[in-house]
């Protein structure tokens, strides 16, 4: 499996960069996880976009779906042009369900219930997907492919339970939102760098991948953070790509 960072900011994109999306390929097939702000120009660098062989959207709310739609025009123009045969497939929450009704477009969209307790599979790789702590329905994934295992954690508050999820993942996809020093006095759905590499270390996770980065703090202390907790931390940028 590679997992290839298209974006990591939130709630907005910083100079050059794009809201949370990344690009899974594996097994043949290549995987849009999630879909933000800036996403698609950077995903154009790597394929055209007309390729996707599947798209999954943790929750709806902007940050993480907001190139999704302009996706829609390029798969409409490639079934039109013949470059495309299907629909692009689509999991995502059905709630709120105004948004969930808008990722439909005409026949260019196959859309799929995302809820705690089914599955998706696509070749070998097999998704489960588990409930976060967050305002709005959001689902943290959980991807296999034989024994290699990856945790994307999505948008997720300090009451999420980690460790239902996996054991030992090979790589932890984690939201750092704050600086711990910046956390607010009541939970908001988030995490700081300090509680993400809390959440690693009670996975017995092997490695962390610190993401959805507010544009305005120094990556190098979000890193240090991270670190003083659980030493194998990273920080997400554009265009980071890991073998897994």
């Amino acid at each position: 499996m590679r997992w290839t960072v298209l974006g990591c900011h939130s709630p907005f994109p910083g100079p050059g960069g794009a809201t949370p999306g990344y690009l899974l390929e594996a097994d043949g097939k290549r995987i849009l996880i999630d879909c933000g702000s800036g996403v698609l120009a950077q995903l154009a660098k790597k394929m055209p976009l007309y390729d996707l062989d599947a798209v999954f959207l943790s929750h709806l709310h902007h940050d993480h779906i907001s190139d999704f739609f302009v996706l829609q025009y390029a798969i409409m123009t490639a079934i039109k042009q013949k470059k495309r045969a299907v629909p692009l497939p689509v999991w995502a929450p059905a709630e709120p369900a105004h948004w969930y009704s808008k990722l439909s477009y005409d026949r260019y969209i196959e859309k799929h219930v995302m809820e705690e307790g089914t599955e998706a599979s696509l070749g070998n790789l097999k998704f489960s997907f588990y409930r976060t702590d967050h305002a709005i329905p959001c689902y943290a994934m959980k991807i296999k492919e034989d024994q290699r295992i990856l945790l994307y954690g999505a948008d997720s508050g300090p009451k999420t339970n980690w460790t239902r999820m996996a054991d030992s993942p090979d790589l932890f996809v984690c939201e750092a939102t704050y600086l711990h020093k910046d956390l607010p006095s009541q939970p908001t759905g988030h995490l700081s760098a300090r509680q993400a590499a809390e959440a690693a270390l009670d996975l017995r996770a092997k490695k962390l991948l610190l993401t959805h980065l507010y544009p305005d703090y120094d990556p190098k202390s979000i890193q240090q953070e991270a670190r003083s907790v659980f030493a194998s931390s990273i920080v997400a940028e554009t265009g980071l790509s890991i073998m897994i």
